[in-house]
């Protein structure tokens, strides 16, 4: 199995202006570069953060569980790749800005057309040719689905040895998000709009570790050689041909995704903290000064690298609306063995620089209409929601806003003062605390409504997220006015 880059980005893999560390973090060596890149295109990400879908990849709000130190994105699967052996065809390499402009502020992105990811007629209703056998491999492996990632991961490693110290040392939870993520591809490979949302945001954010067109092949011979081992009974010559064409479409949204980002934004950010406030004994409230102008919408994340524990990102939503003067707010709980959490939360101080990947995420309001908004939010996860309140305040709306705010315990709720006090200065905002068990908190939101004219945000830990889709969707709201961030990408890579 052989796979050959074209490259669609030459001019375009110097490091961006402001970020000229960005070759010297992989040492400038465009193999070692590559290094997450496995994780990317296997993380499972934010194909849940539109309305209507319910899968993986942003954090929304607070941390959820926080893994062992497993990159949360890495380097993503690329497009410029074409089978040269087996003369599948290859995606084309031109980069076209309007079709594949990755999704963060410009309201245009995302308005061209979808490019055609299979291959094979599809009927109403009926998935194509290429999605059926695609999830018939899935079928196939998912009862050895360890032993294939595990496999996938040492073809890489064998062949690409400079890969592998990109990757943090634990590497188990990173075994487990491949294969939801790729059950997650599958899941949309007929709704090519909806997967190019989130493979544009994807190229887009995976910049940051030096992700190059050259580095995917690597990939994608991996990914063609592990199916190929266990999924025997299936596999066949069209099977292999519905991946590549899969594979090699995808890989060229993200390649044009991050080419035509690189002309607008850094690959990351500095962040100096310039405040740091213990709102609990495990819950901190961050405020950073980014370098550089940084361009958010509320209800959006971003990804975080601390100086203790490089190459480990997490994702933080955003506790505050976009601000006059450039600072951003963070909401951080440190959880059992979260590395990353523990540090912000206990060992962060003012002058600490961090760096942060561009914001994702789509969980934000639609100011285009007036329909009303059922917020809630679960211990850290009020952080995104109060950043949807601000955000309808300062766009002086007054349609009905209702926040849900619920946590274990009295004390878990941190933000209720902040919450009650934005309830008085605004009548259209209604705040209701409710401390109970979580997974039977968004229950308590059913005895209220009705809500079936309302757009629902969910913001907490995964169990949450997943009662709160169930009760919504009883309470008669449709999937597709249900919006959040990630489930069990909070699980995979928590904090």
């Amino acid at each position: 199995m052989m796979f050959e880059a074209r490259h669609t980005m030459d001019a375009l893999t110097t490091p961006a202006a402001g970020n000229s560390d960005a070759g010297r973090e992989s040492g400038g060596n465009d193999e070692a570069a590559t290094g997450e890149m496995a994780g990317a295109l296997y993380a499972p990400a934010a194909l849940g953060t539109s309305s209507a879908l319910s899968a993986v990849d942003a954090p929304v709000g607070g941390p959820g569980p926080d893994a062992p130190p497993v990159p949360v994105e890495g380097p993503a699967l690329d497009g410029s790749i074409g089978l040269a052996a087996s003369g599948v065809p290859t995606a084309s390499a031109s980069a076209d800005p309007e079709r594949d402009a990755p999704q963060e502020r410009e309201p245009e992105s995302g308005t061209g057309p979808a490019p055609d990811l299979l291959h094979g007629e599809r009927s109403a209703g009926r998935p194509s040719t290429d999605a059926l056998r695609v999830r018939r491999t899935l079928a196939e492996i998912e009862p050895v689905a360890d032993r294939a990632t595990s496999y996938f991961y040492a073809l890489l490693f064998l062949r690409h040895p400079a890969l592998r110290d990109l990757f943090p040392p634990a590497m188990d939870t990173q075994r487990d998000r491949l294969f939801k993520a790729l059950l997650t591809a599958a899941e949309h490979m007929d709704d090519p709009r909806t997967l190019t949302e989130y493979l544009r945001q994807l190229g887009s954010g995976h910049r940051k570790y030096g992700t190059r067109a050259a580095h995917y092949p690597a990939v994608g011979e991996a990914l063609i050689g592990a199916l190929a081992r266990y999924a025997e009974a299936v596999w066949d010559q069209e099977t292999e041909a519905a991946w590549v064409r899969a594979y090699t479409t995808i890989s060229q949204v993200m390649i044009d995704a991050a080419a035509e980002s690189e002309l607008r934004s850094p690959a990351w950010w500095r962040a100096e903290v310039v405040a740091h406030d213990l709102r609990t004994p495990e819950v901190a409230e961050l405020t950073l000064r980014p370098d550089q102008p940084y361009p958010f919408l509320a209800g959006q994340y971003t990804s975080l690298e601390t100086p203790w524990w490089p190459r480990i990102w997490r994702h933080y939503s955003f506790a505050a609306a976009p601000r006059a003067d450039g600072l951003l707010t963070l909401h951080v709980k440190a959880v059992p063995a979260g590395w990353v959490s523990n540090a912000l939360v206990h060992r962060a101080r003012p002058g600490d620089v961090l760096r942060l990947g561009p914001p994702a995420g789509s969980m934000t309001v639609d100011h285009t209409t007036d329909s009303g908004l059922l917020c809630i939010g679960g211990g850290t996860g009020i952080a995104p929601i109060k950043a949807l309140v601000e955000d309808v305040a300062q766009h002086g709306e007054r349609r009905p806003m209702e926040v849900f705010y619920g946590a274990r315990t009295d004390d878990a709720l941190y933000d209720i003062d902040t919450m009650l006090r934005l309830a008085k200065a605004h009548p259209w905002l209604s705040v209701r605390p409710v401390v109970d068990d979580r997974a039977r908190f968004p229950d308590a939101v059913r005895q209220f409504g009705p809500w079936m004219s309302y757009d629902a945000y969910l913001a907490g830990p995964p169990g949450m997220i997943r009662s709160g889709l169930h009760a919504l969707r009883t309470a008669g709201i449709p999937g597709s006015r249900i919006r959040h961030d990630s489930v069990e990408e909070l699980v995979a890579a928590g904090d």
